[in-house]
Parts: C-alpha cells; structure tokens; sequence
C-alpha cells in the first residue's frame, strides 16, 4: 500500500470542519463531501433552492478533482444527502445527472437527513478512481 496523500486545494472551497479536501491511496481518491458556498465568497448566503445549490456543490465537487488532476470521468461512487427528500429529490436528479454522460453515470446512494452544516439542502461526496 502506498502511503496516503491528503489534499487540500488552494482555491477550492473553505471547509466548514476540519478535513481535507481529498484523501489518496493506491489509486483511490474519497474527495470530502461539498457544500453548497462560494470559493470565492465562503461568507456570502447559500443560493436559493436544490437546484442551485445542486449546481453549486458540483461544481466544488469539479474544483476539487480539478486541482488534482481529476475530473468527473473518474468518479465511480457518489453519495448524496437531501435535507428534504420528499420535496426535492426530482428537482435533484434532474440537476444532477446533467453532470454525467447517460453511459457514464456513477453508483449512487442518495439520503434524506435531518439536516446539514450551514443548514445545506443538499451536499454530495465522491469516491474516485485514478487512471492507471
């Protein structure tokens, strides 16, 4: 086993806990699960609804695997928790699978939780696998 790598990406988003960005071994990358804030603004509110707040933790999840050389090809598990599952999960899956291929599409577990840090609807991890 190779020694663990643990990333933390200069512009990606601020974490709200203490955790890395991206944890490594052998290939494998568990990329911490994303909130729906603003890299460049971490203070400013959340955007309204699930489908803007969808959009935006993927495209954290996005800056995330871009600084270390990864993209959402190389996703083969995703998590995802939905603070009001019931309402939202439709608008959800719409959102989200605009991010991936039809012949592309990672496994997936969704869930619906009690609630999120910064009171989220909405946030979403990845396991990855680097190409060899």
């Amino acid at each position: 086993m190779t020694d663990p790598l643990f990333h933390m990406i200069s512009d990606g988003p601020r974490p709200v806990a203490p955790f890395s960005h991206a944890t490594e071994a052998n290939g494998w990358v568990f990329v911490t699960g994303q909130m729906p804030t603003f890299p460049d603004a971490p203070d400013a509110p959340l955007p309204e609804g699930i489908e803007a707040q969808t959009v935006r933790v993927m495209e954290n999840l996005k800056i995330v695997l871009g600084g270390i050389d990864m993209g959402l090809e190389h996703v083969m598990m995703a998590r995802c928790y939905i603070t009001d599952f019931y309402r939202d999960y439709a608008q959800f899956n719409e959102t989200y699978q605009s991010f991936f291929p039809k012949d592309r599409r990672p496994a997936r577990t969704t869930i619906g939780v009690t609630g999120l840090a910064l009171h989220a609807l909405v946030e979403i991890d990845f396991i990855c696998k680097r190409p060899e």
